[in-house]
């Protein structure tokens, strides 16, 4: 090979190599293979001897630098600078291995489907493994999760005229109390693992981020809501602390997300509901309808990413049920449900004090924690758990419903 019979001719004109021809060269040079020979010509004095620098950095074989050009064989080095991990591809269910089972630490921060440079220093991430974090619908959940932000100052009417009695009020601030509380352990729980996805993954971790919003949102509204006509909130309880102290202090994600949001946020959902149909006014109504609409894709995705897990990982299960059995045993010395907050549900489901309406408020709580049950166990038999199993995992969750 020889210059004289070039595979490809770069015309830079006036252009030099230090003020952007090797921007034209680059582009030239994309899809030559290595082994090519290429000659550079243009109008600047310099353009051979820069041009030899050039070379020498990227890699390529010199062959002249005589004249105001110059002629080189195309090297491998400048491609062997980067890791091919197109294998990621975009996440496609129409795509087989679109996305990796196993993101590479050598990938670092980089995009999905980017080329990556050799030499960029790894940078580990706990999870990092398709099946421990994916489901099929985590775009779709994230496009909706997106779609449906709401603004409090405006999706609320805040100024909604207050009727009911004051008693009924009192209870709202104590219900409302109690809801800040757990929103306050539903957000912490998601952003302590957020950091560790690997960005591979970025449909889980923008959808995770969503979700830490979503719950930031919770606490402002629920607060304001406490805070609409009161001056003080209602009562926390220890044991209500200690429950959600075991969400926040779990190590391992699929566990956590497990206690989170197939039983807690699954149960909050009903929650949410019962509040929804007895709100004594429109403010209260609203608030618990944004939430409940946010909480039904934290479940949805909860009981996605671990119906796959389970399906891949058989150890999964036993890790779940022995989670739940040592949270309950961990609880069993305290009370459960805050008494305050149970009279509080009795109190809004009533509307007034007389003792009629009082026995249907507790008639609705009790049926409440029916449907709470019966939720949980519909959940537990999405993700494969027999009847026998699903029932005695029920029974076995926190009476502090989170």
């Amino acid at each position: 090979m020889n210059e004289t019979s070039p595979t490809l001719v770069v015309d830079l004109g006036s252009l030099g190599l230090d003020d952007g021809g090797t921007v034209l060269l680059g582009l030239a040079l994309r899809g030559v293979a290595p082994g090519s020979c290429v000659r550079v010509v243009g109008t600047r004095e310099e353009l051979a001897i820069h041009g030899a620098a050039w070379c020498r950095a990227r890699g390529h074989r010199l062959l002249t630098s005589a004249g105001p050009g110059l002629a080189f064989v195309v090297g491998t080095a400048d491609r062997a600078r980067w890791q091919h991990a197109r294998r990621a591809g975009h996440a496609s269910r129409e795509r087989d291995g679109a996305i990796a089972r196993q993101a590479d630490p050598q990938w670092g921060l980089a995009a999905r489907g980017a080329l990556v440079e050799a030499g960029v220093a790894p940078l580990a991430f706990a999870l990092s493994d398709l099946d421990e974090l994916w489901t099929d619908d985590v775009p779709q959940l994230y496009a909706q999760a997106a779609a449906a932000q709401w603004d409090p100052n405006t999706a609320i009417p805040w100024d909604c005229p207050l009727t009911h009695p004051g008693v009924v009020e009192d209870a709202i601030v104590q219900i409302m109390t109690y809801l800040v509380e757990n929103e306050t352990a539903a957000l912490l729980v998601p952003a302590r693992f957020l950091a560790q996805i690997h960005p591979h993954f970025r449909e889980v971790m923008q959808l995770i981020a969503i979700q830490c919003a979503d719950e930031a949102r919770h606490i402002e509204v629920f607060t304001r809501r406490a805070c609409l006509h009161s001056q003080e909130l209602g009562t926390s309880s220890a044991g209500g602390q200690a429950s959600l102290r075991t969400l926040v202090e779990e190590p391992d994600f699929a566990v956590a997300m497990f206690l989170l949001s197939v039983l807690g946020e699954g149960s909050f959902l009903a929650l949410l509901w019962f509040l929804h149909e007895y709100a004594p006014d429109e403010a209260t109504r609203a608030v618990c309808r944004l939430a409940a609409q946010d909480e039904a894709r934290h479940v949805a995705f909860g009981l996605g990413h671990l119906a796959r897990h389970l399906g891949m990982d058989p150890g999964l299960r036993p890790r779940l049920i022995a989670a739940v059995e040592r949270r309950h045993d961990a609880l069993a010395h305290t009370a459960g449900l805050n008494a305050d907050v149970f009279d509080a549900l009795v109190l809004v489901a009533a509307g007034e004090v007389a003792p009629a309406e009082i026995a249907r408020g507790w008639a609705a709580v009790v049926e409440l924690e029916r449907e709470m049950d019966r939720g949980r166990r519909r959940r537990l038999a999405r993700l494969g758990f027999d009847e026998d199993s699903a029932r005695a995992l029920s029974e076995l969750h926190t009476k502090n419903f989170m």
